[in-house]
Formats: C-alpha cells, structure tokens, sequence
C-alpha cells in the first residue's frame, strides 16, 4: 500500500474537466504517443500533452472528448515537447482507459 494522503495534501492536487481540440501523432516519444491540445475554459486557457494511448483509442476518437487532468503539475519536457498537464487514466499494463464525466459539463470544473 502507498503512503496515506492527508485531506490537505489531496486538496493541492486541481484536476479538472477539459475538451480535446487537436490531436497529433508524437513519433519522437519513447512510447507510442499522442499530442494533445486540451481547453480547460476562460480560467485555464489550452494546455498540452502528451498521452500514452494509442492502444486503446485512434486520435479521431479523442478529438472533441471531455477528459479529467491534473493542471498543476510542473511543466515537463518529453522528448521534442513540453507537457503541461497530467491526463488522468485507469492503466491495464500498456492499455490506458482515459477518465471522462459521464455527461458533457463545462470546461474548467474542479473534480474533487
């Protein structure tokens, strides 16, 4: 088992709910991967990164998708690219189901 949170340890981690615009292969990763471009609405703005699901979904099938993300991480360069959020997904080995609400809700809403 992993270390215990505290509530306020929890509370620093912002995951919210974003509409993928763009979609692109990224070739230069080390893991076959996507580039994503994700509108977090007025408050956030677009982020990008990089996801590790090419297993499980083609990139027309992302395009458009709500999907939860942290966006408080530190920003992190993989390979040619800067990440600047975390998509959040349950992972089967290299399978990765991305976490998404269940209906469309505005962009930018806090997951808590």
């Amino acid at each position: 088992m992993k270390n215990n949170l505290s509530w306020s340890d929890f509370e620093k981690v912002d995951m919210r709910v974003g509409t993928v615009l763009e979609v692109e292969d990224f070739p230069e990763a080390h893991n076959p991967s996507y580039k994503l471009q994700i509108d977090f609405g007025e408050e956030i703005g677009v982020l990008k990164t990089s996801a590790q699901v090419t297993t499980l979904y083609a990139k027309e099938a992302i395009k458009g998708k709500q999907v939860i993300a942290v966006v408080n991480f530190p920003k992190k360069q993989i390979a040619s690219f800067m990440s600047e959020c975390l998509i959040i997904g349950a992972v089967d080995g290299k399978d990765v189901t991305l976490l998404e609400p269940n209906k469309k809700v505005k962009n930018g809403l806090r997951v808590s």
